[in-house]
């Protein structure tokens, strides 16, 4: 398991603070109906497995689909995918 310290997580929070020109993009991104549906099913807990089952498209679809989530909102996993939706009104408006 990873150990962090203050200073690691500190250093982290300070980064993100010191770059609000991309969370002002993630604001005005435009998602495809399918990103957000797929976004709100994540924020749901929905495993990429029962997302592909759900929506009747492949699992590699929904990797796809992920991936382009996280680098548009400029996220660096799934907690700050949801957490940004949320903030931005993105999640839970299907």
């Amino acid at each position: 398991m990873k150990k962090y310290d203050a200073n690691t997580v500190s250093d982290r929070k300070a980064s993100v603070e010191q770059q609000p020109s991309k969370l002002l993009k993630v604001k005005n991104i435009p998602l495809t109906e399918r990103e957000r549906e797929i976004l709100n099913l994540i924020s749901l807990g929905f495993s990429s497995n029962d997302i592909a089952e759900y929506l009747c498209i492949s699992k590699e679809t929904v990797k796809t689909h992920r991936k382009h989530l996280l680098q548009k909102m400029y996220a660096t996993n799934v907690a700050v995918l949801v957490r940004r939706g949320l903030e931005f009104g993105m999640i839970g408006d299907a």
